[in-house]
């Protein structure tokens, strides 16, 4: 059982509430405010606004001093409610960074003097002091000091500071679980640790930096929104401009009317520019991340998670992505006269040194598959082994094993001159074919017929004799194909990965539903198939733990290697996963959007709901010079002072009734990018039209009803 320690924070929680609205009045500083450019013109319009408040106290204001007062308070908290948005966002990082940090304990090491091996002699140093290439031991009850390879031994590590995992992993030399994190806890035998990293670049630092929000850089996509909301800006800041001197001169022309004050200019520019989405915009940013690392994924970047947001093409692992990655033995299907027995006796021999659950499998159905044998239990015998010795799983005496490798892709035994092999069914047939022997067709039809029901077979074989094929079974994932339709419907095409046959991979592709399948793969393939996607102008996800994912992981743009992995596999990615579930790739692939989502809309509620303050403040502002404007004033506010206040309040408090929006973001749907469109403009574009119209109207009447102005 599995106990997921993920840092779930509630929207408005007071722990960090507090800090929050300290960092809100840190950020005041003129630096902080330069990093946002629209918050950065309702900054500088504050403090214009504050010093005529002062000129109006003593009696040269342009405008009565309780309105100019009221719109510099409004345009404060504007500023604030922004800030406070912003420091909640990158509270909720800090706070998840901190719980990381908390794993950074100085602890002693066993630094190993030359050979650098188990019983060489060892020194007691801190761990902050060790380097890379520094070779440490580290046995029962010894905290890993530091990332490194195992290079010897073997251990059962605690990872569950890491991971949440309650379950121990077991970490050994060599292969593809080598890699070690500083700060897990060796709970049996012992390992010889290789450091690879120096002080400061451990997994732990690098985790830390990339969740803390205040060294979050901004992604493409939210530097070209950014610049097209500092354009806009600039625009209605030039309008705002010359406003004062067609407003001066149509006084002169007219010798009536008043001229428009800096207050109510000021007040009218902040109005128009898209302070909604520029307040909220950097939150939205740091929410994404925040949201990533609730569901155990750290990312190196927001641009990772963005770029997840857009991705085209998901490439996935067959094995514990769409199945659960467990092979097990099923049956044992003899040809050519063999017996079962023969067969049973054949594949347990050359199963008995194979440590896979594959291996493990075919030995249990071997016993299981022989106990009826008959004859006392002493004497009976399966083939020329005992019955007895079979059932103990007793290896034969004299016997000299023959492991599996990537080049023979086979494993056996040789025993009293007899040489037993399993193993894949070309690779079968290439040994039985030195040995002068052939497959017969009857095996080649049952291994077609196995692989075409998305079982995996392997062929048996004693010298140049075939006896059979064992049926190995993989079961594909409940709700796995109802995942990838959804993924279809957001127009994000499916790739499974495997090392499987052709037809095997076929009938476990159409099982699982899955769009495309790339079988028997190699290094060397999965990259020339990302590059392909990546000509064709298509942003490519994948997911990986191996040193021989590296290089397409490397090549993906957006990459999520798992925790468990190796070094090579976790520094190659963009992403790494804690919990090392492959198929988190499909909720990194949600968050993405999701985020993508949320600024979508509030963009588009920020430009719709700016319409509606346009016909609340620009008759209010200008009825004085123009009084023919007052046809304008369709929401029948109550004076053109209650007009330009109710709208600076509403501007104020959208942004803070808008934050739980931006932190939570928008309810994640698997829809196409034409349907979410039309979603947002009718919701968001509709919605934001409308809201200000009530808004407005709404503090307009509770300020007359106060007999506030």
């Amino acid at each position: 059982m599995s106990h997921h320690k993920k840092m779930v924070l509630p929207l408005l929680d007071a722990a960090l509430l507090r800090p929050a609205l300290r960092d809100t009045f840190l950020k005041l500083g003129l630096r902080a405010q330069l990093k946002n450019p629209v918050m950065f013109v309702v900054y500088l319009g504050s403090m214009l606004c504050s010093v005529l408040w002062v000129q109006a106290l003593l009696g040269h204001g342009q405008a009565p001093a309780w309105l100019t007062g009221s719109i510099a308070v409004w345009l404060w908290f504007t500023v604030l409610f922004a800030n406070f948005a912003e420091a909640l966002a990158e509270g909720r990082s800090k706070a998840q960074a901190a719980s990381l940090k908390g794993l950074q304990k100085s602890t002693w090491a066993k630094k190993l003097a030359a050979p650098q091996r188990y019983g060489a002699e060892f020194a007691l140093v801190e761990s902050f002091d060790l380097r890379r290439d520094d070779v440490v031991l580290v046995q029962h009850g010894d905290v890993i000091p530091c990332d490194g390879e195992v290079i010897e031994g073997i251990a059962s590590v605690d990872e569950s500071a890491i991971t949440g995992e309650s379950a121990p992993v077991i970490r050994e030399s060599g292969g593809d679980f080598s890699s070690v994190t500083g700060g897990t806890r060796v709970l049996s035998d012992w390992i010889v640790v290789r450091i690879s990293v120096n002080p400061g670049e451990t997994f732990i630092d690098r985790m830390i930096a990339m969740v803390e929000g205040a060294k979050r850089r901004k992604t493409p996509n939210e530097i070209a929104l950014t610049i097209l909301l500092l354009a806009l800006t600039l625009i209605f800041l030039l309008v705002t401009v010359t406003l004062l001197p067609f407003s001066a001169y149509s006084v002169n022309a007219a010798g009536s009317g008043e001229v428009v004050s800096l207050p109510v200019l000021i007040a009218l520019l902040v109005c128009l520019i898209p302070t909604t989405i520029g307040g909220l915009l950097s939150a939205i940013g740091v929410a994404g991340m925040s949201r990533l690392m609730a569901a155990n994924v750290i990312a190196t970047s927001g641009r990772a998670v963005e770029a997840a947001g857009d991705v085209d093409v998901l490439l996935l692992d067959k094995t514990g992505t769409i199945t659960f990655g467990n092979r097990q033995a099923s049956s044992l299907l003899p040809v050519g006269g063999v017996s079962q027995a023969q067969l049973a006796e054949a594949a347990w021999l050359a199963s008995l040194a194979d440590d896979t659950p594959e291996g493990k499998s075919i030995v249990v159905l071997a016993q299981r598959l022989t106990e009826g044998a008959g004859g006392h239990p002493d004497d009976a015998k399966v083939g020329r082994t005992p019955l007895a010795d079979l059932h103990a799983g007793l290896p034969p005496a004299g016997a000299s094993f023959v492991p599996f490798t990537a080049q023979t892709r086979m494993s056996g035994i040789n025993l009293d001159g007899r040489q037993i092999r399993k193993g894949a069914a070309d690779a079968i047939r290439r040994h039985v074919e030195t040995l002068g022997g052939s497959l017969p067709r009857s095996l080649l039809q049952q291994v077609d017929t196995i692989a075409s029901r998305g079982s995996t077979p392997l062929v048996v074989a004693e010298g140049a004799q075939v006896l059979g094929v064992v049926e190995l079974k993989d079961v594909v994932k409940p709700g796995i194909r109802e995942r990838f339709a959804q993924l279809r419907q957001m127009g994000i095409k499916t790739v499974m990965i495997t090392g499987d046959n052709r037809l095997t991979a076929a009938a476990i592709a159409a099982e699982a539903g899955v769009d495309d399948f790339l079988a028997e793969a190699t290094p060397e393939n999965k990259l020339a198939m990302i590059r392909d996607y990546q000509a064709r102008g298509q942003l490519v996800a994948m997911t990986g733990d191996g040193t021989n994912d590296a290089p397409a992981l490397a090549q993906a743009d957006v990459a999520v290697a798992m925790n468990s992995g190796t070094q090579a596999a976790r520094e190659a990615a963009n992403m790494v996963d804690l919990d090392s579930s492959p198929t988190k790739l499909i909720e990194v692939v949600e968050i993405g959007k999701q985020m993508l989502m949320t600024r979508g809309a509030l963009t588009t509620f920020s430009l719709a709901n700016d319409v509606a303050k346009y016909f609340a403040i620009i008759p209010a502002a200008f009825t004085v010079t123009y009084p023919q404007l007052g046809l304008l004033n369709v929401m029948q506010l109550a004076s053109p002072a209650s007009a330009l206040l109710s709208a600076v309040i509403f501007n104020a408090l959208i942004i803070i009734a808008l934050i739980p929006l931006a932190l939570k973001g928008v309810r994640y749907r698997a829809l196409g990018a034409a349907e979410l469109l039309r979603r947002n403009l009718l919701l968001y574009g509709v919605g934001g039209l409308l809201l200000p119209f009530a808004g407005i109207k709404l503090i307009d009447l509770l300020l007359s009803l106060l007999g506030l102005v």
